[in-house]
């Protein structure tokens, strides 16, 4: 028995792999007279009912998966919790969200929240955005300072417009 070389014309599907297409309206059986589409309407007629346009809206709402509850646009704020201030930095280190960031407590320095997870020993100035009430006596209990910054605003002072003139002019 001679073996032929495995080249690409001497190439075979697997059995099976490769089915025939369904030739309809071919004679009387199952998908015969009317190729499976039934005698007369909007769906017997070619280009009846296809595509998502036609399909009905409320079964498509039911597929789609729905996301519950609500979303926020308010900022967040970054945590950093007194073990983390205690552990990193060394006594009377005046501590601001950029020194936070150099040390990877946080990722942004947008909003900076200080929670009272943990003790702190050290006497430190610490600058963020908020404090918790438990975090701020414990850091003024260690000796240092908790001041709070504000959030810088991208508005304009003043009332805002209401005419469509002023809504122009500003």
């Amino acid at each position: 028995m001679t073996m032929t070389p495995l080249t690409l014309h001497t190439l075979n599907a697997y059995r099976g792999s490769r089915r025939q297409r369904r030739r309809v309206g071919r004679g009387n059986s199952s998908r015969g007279t009317y190729s499976g589409r039934g005698m007369k309407g909007q769906r017997s007629r070619t280009g009846g009912r296809t595509g998502l346009i036609r399909r009905s809206l409320r079964s498509l709402l039911e597929r789609v998966p729905k996301q519950r509850g609500f979303r926020s646009l308010a900022e967040k704020f970054a945590i950093v919790n007194l073990r983390d201030l205690d552990r990193v930095f060394t006594t009377g280190t005046v501590v601001a969200p950029e020194q936070m960031k150099e040390q990877g407590l946080i990722k942004t320095t947008v909003r900076v929240k200080v929670l009272g997870g943990g003790q702190i020993a050290k006497a430190l100035t610490v600058r963020a955005h908020k404090f918790s009430g438990s975090a701020k006596t414990a850091i003024e209990q260690a000796g240092g300072k908790a001041i709070e910054l504000t959030a810088a605003k991208n508005r304009p002072s003043g009332p805002p417009p209401t005419t469509a003139k002023e809504r122009r002019d500003a």
